[in-house]
């Protein structure tokens, strides 16, 4: 959604002060009073959301952000099986199909081996039964049917959620992948950890972190020039998905031995430190695994010692993922608290049983001091942990002062959308244009691009001194011409508040909206 304004119409419609905000609530702009008249209507509020620019999906797993339907694709294309008994992927061929094999390629035409399949591979039409008893359940297992077909079709993958984002209006994405994550945790299963001896493991690892970083940059390489050559970026017939900015967050795995996790962070952190395409670290897999749940505090001190070895890499720790259904009580008192406290995490993903958490007030009251944004993911928290509606603590972490942003988690796997996660948001929580424009705001702010911020202090409504006056032609020079040229971060946001611009020009005029 590219576009160019008059410059007094877009300053107009950016003014961020002309207005008192009771003076906003009492005279709702046009596009707020077109917002306001399709709330009552799903399926016009829905379309009006497609369109609404959304600044970042933070908190999204590469491989479960695509649809089963591309993964059968992509294992039909590859010669593959499928087993019509274990309803994955496999990692073999079988031309002719023996006892409950079949080739991928022979699911056209079979609608309920393709529907058992897709059913399989996501959270479709899940029904509980007595082999497939719950939502939490269902989806970690989901991952397992398709687990033969992500090595071979990263590029693939990454093109299709970059033009997944463009046809959502999202300006940058920051996908959690795990490049050379195998060759890192069988160097950690060579390497003993003793104790908590850190220090000892750094050094023992060293002389191995160098070749674990080059394959890791070697495999996003290939990724990335798979992902542009699908795109076509750079070429007449370019997709829009080539439009959206992309950054990696490393993505490492909790339910491992000791040294196995140790060895994937300190490798993990060397990957951030030596290439400037990946911005943070996260650790991924189930929250209330038996392992997970063992060592979380141990992972959180590692995270500490790594964070002092390399101080410039950020964190977005998965904490909170957790319900009393899943784990005892004591289970859920302090892995948020330590996230921040201990690991030094600057965003939380999910952060769902806040209000299990003790001193609940003052971890709050710390989260919005230190401006900890949590990454909100509702669709992902219904299917999983069945918290949604007044359950779910949305609405507690927006009293408190806590940022936060919407995000999909793994929309493939969930079937569904940021779209999605707006719409949910606006229906079950009341909010308004601009508690919406906010998240999309604080999405881009909290994203670890590089760069100073065009906001003032996190204030996601106040330009800094440099650029007071935001318009749709980027000054040519001056203070904010420097800031935009220096900050990779302040141009997205720019970007962004253009596209709001044109949409808040358009919206009410839009005939689907009457």
């Amino acid at each position: 959604m590219r576009c160019t304004l008059p410059s007094v119409l877009v300053a107009a419609a950016l003014s961020l002060t002309a207005l008192s905000p009771s003076a906003r609530a009492a005279t709702p702009s046009p596009v707020e009073q077109t917002y306001n008249a399709v709330r009552a209507d799903p399926v016009r509020l829905g379309l009006f959301l497609r369109a609404f620019p959304k600044g970042a999906d933070l908190h999204i797993h590469l491989s479960g952000a695509i649809y089963a339907e591309n993964m059968l694709d992509w294992a039909a294309k590859d010669g593959l099986c499928v087993s019509l008994k274990t309803l994955d992927i496999l990692d073999h061929a079988c031309p002719h199909g023996k006892g409950d094999e079949m080739p991928a390629s022979a699911l056209v035409g079979n609608e309920k081996a393709t529907n058992q399949m897709i059913d399989a591979m996501s959270m479709r039409d899940f029904v509980p039964a007595a082999s497939d008893r719950s939502g939490h359940d269902h989806f970690f297992t989901s991952f397992r049917h398709f687990d033969a077909i992500e090595k071979d079709h990263q590029g693939d993958m990454l093109a299709e959620a970059m033009d997944r984002a463009a046809a959502d209006h999202i300006t940058y994405i920051e996908p959690m992948v795990s490049p050379a994550l195998g060759s890192m945790i069988g160097v950690g299963f060579h390497h003993p950890l003793k104790d908590e001896d850190f220090a000892a493991a750094h050094q023992v690892l060293k002389a191995e972190i160098p070749a674990l970083v080059a394959q890791a940059r070697r495999e996003t390489d290939a990724m990335e020039h798979k992902a542009q050559a699908i795109l076509q970026c750079g070429t007449a017939k370019a997709h829009p998905g080539c439009g959206v900015s992309v950054h990696y967050l490393f993505q490492t795995l909790r339910i491992l031995p000791p040294q196995a996790v140790y060895a994937q962070l300190d490798a993990g952190y060397a990957v951030v430190k030596a290439d400037p395409r990946f911005v943070g670290v996260n650790i991924v897999a189930p929250e209330d695994d038996t392992v997970a749940m063992r060592d979380y505090s141990l992972h959180m001190r590692m995270f500490q010692f790594l964070s002092q070895v390399y101080p410039s890499v950020n964190l977005s720790l998965h904490a909170g993922e957790l319900t009393g259904k899943l784990v005892p009580p004591e289970g859920l008192k302090h892995h948020i608290r330590e996230a921040i406290e201990i690991a030094g995490a600057k965003r939380i993903g999910h952060g769902v049983d806040i209000a299990s958490e003790d001193d609940v007030a003052g971890l709050l009251a710390e989260m919005a001091k230190k401006h900890v944004m949590v990454e909100i993911n509702l669709t992902s928290n219904d299917e999983i942990l069945n918290v949604k509606g007044a359950e779910h603590p949305l609405p507690l972490y927006r009293r408190a002062g806590v940022p936060v942003a919407l995000s999909t988690d793994d929309e493939g796997v969930s079937r569904g959308d940021l779209t999605q996660e707006y719409l949910r948001a606006a229906q079950t929580y009341n909010l308004s244009y601009a508690d919406l424009k906010q998240m999309s705001r604080t999405g881009l702010e909290y994203a670890f691009i590089p760069g100073e911020s065009l906001w003032d202090a996190h204030q996601v409504s106040k330009p800094v001194a440099a650029c007071q006056t935001i318009s749709s032609a980027q000054p040519e020079s001056g203070p904010c011409a420097d800031l935009l040229k220096a900050s990779e971060k302040a141009r997205l946001q720019w970007q962004l508040e253009t596209r709001f611009a044109a949409f808040e020009n358009s919206a009410p005029h839009e005939s689907l909206y009457q």
